[in-house]
């Protein structure tokens, strides 16, 4: 991380020049495709969220039953 805090002005215009010769046309594909895996990644990471929510509160549910069926049995 250091070393892109000591890549100035010039130099990003540098790096900027190089990537419009080198790869033209394609560059707005590029963007489109990155954005887009970004966008899935992102996808990804929710659904797995949605799911570990959704196990926690199967297995309290669970829980909550076991304990009433053992008070019942108690009584």
């Amino acid at each position: 991380m250091q070393m892109l805090a000591l890549i100035g002005q010039w130099e990003w215009m540098v790096i900027l020049v190089i990537a419009v010769l080198i790869f033209g046309r394609r560059l707005p594909d590029i963007a489109r495709n990155i954005g887009k895996s970004i966008t899935e990644f992102k996808k990804g990471i929710k659904e797995s969220e949605n799911e570990i929510h959704k196990a926690i509160e199967d297995s309290d549910k669970i829980a909550e039953k076991s304990s009433a069926s053992d008070e019942d049995k108690q009584k």
